[in-house]
């Protein structure tokens, strides 16, 4: 961005007597300062007042020592017209157009933190986590929050990345966005929440006793082989390695071929055949297994 003295620009909208575009939110003849959007498309009539008091930069800039008898400068940004609009909606009180994705987003957070205005990156934030377009992209909320210092913001985002495989080649953009240290934290998240419930399948009340291959039969004592539990065991770890939320596992534990022979499987002893799993009591443990995981970073 730079100063130079007002000329002239072509225009085919709604210009004033000086012949520049002004917004029509912003072309008040009170307005001392004068922002010109990016290749000069539109042109902004501020109040100084309001530029030093919500923008660090602006009051640094502006407390320069200035000449009275030039004429009103232009101040040439680097933002595009509907980024500055925005940010001039928020630091002037106006109403806010809804923000429709994170490209805009991005150069919004971008320019506030840029010309340092506090006020218009905590709307921001409290932006993405409101009901809206926003709200169902977790990977890009994440990145924000993560590069912000955003804790809660953080934690929330990469709940939602649960219902994700981040092996999944449609997401490895996304990834890419993040720090080092952001993305070690999420593939941490989802990767123990597979070992943590691998580990509790192993244990009762799942299996009679730690060392399932000692395991016999609470009724005739006979030798079990749990051969039909670790089947299910290993479909339940393939489906939480591609949706480490869980949620999918509980239909099927009713549908999957693993699951049916689980309910079906008895004691081995054809005097006994007691049933070795009692499916509801099952999936209920199973739910509340998975309910129990570290659900955040």
């Amino acid at each position: 961005m730079d100063h130079r003295p007002a000329s002239p620009a072509d225009s085919e909208s709604e210009s004033d007597s000086s012949g520049f575009r002004f917004h029509k939110d912003f072309a008040s003849q009170d307005g001392d300062i004068i922002l010109a959007a990016r290749d000069s498309t539109c042109f902004f009539r501020v109040h100084s007042f309001v530029l030093k008091t919500t923008s660090a930069w602006f009051r640094a800039c502006l407390s320069l020592p200035q000449d009275q008898k030039k004429p009103l400068d232009i101040i040439y940004m680097d933002e595009d017209e509907a980024t500055l609009e925005m940010l001039l909606i928020m630091i002037c009180g106006l109403p806010l157009p809804v923000i429709e994705d994170y490209d805009t987003f991005d150069k919004l957070i971008f320019s506030a933190e840029k010309y340092e205005m506090l006020g218009p990156i905590s709307i921001l934030r409290l932006l993405v986590m409101t009901p809206g377009p926003l709200l169902g992209q977790p990977f890009r909320l994440y990145a924000i929050a993560s590069r912000y210092g955003w804790k809660e913001e953080a934690r929330f985002a990469s709940t939602q990345t649960l219902t994700h495989n981040l092996h999944d080649p449609e997401i490895r953009p996304l990834l890419r966005r993040l720090s080092t240290d952001a993305l070690l934290e999420l593939s941490d998240l989802h990767y123990n929440r597979k070992i943590a419930l691998r580990e509790r399948l192993n244990k009762p009340p799942f299996v009679a006793s730690d060392n399932a291959a000692q395991s016999t039969c609470n009724t005739c004592h006979f030798t079990i082989d749990y051969h039909t539990w670790r089947e299910l065991k290993f479909r339940i770890a393939q489906e939480m390695e591609t949706r480490p939320s869980g949620d999918s596992i509980d239909i099927g534990l009713t549908e999957w071929p693993e699951a049916k022979a689980c309910w079906i499987a008895r004691c081995p002893n054809r005097n006994c055949a007691r049933a070795l799993y009692d499916e509801e009591p099952t999936r209920k443990a199973i739910r509340d297994v998975i309910a129990e995981l570290g659900d955040s970073i």
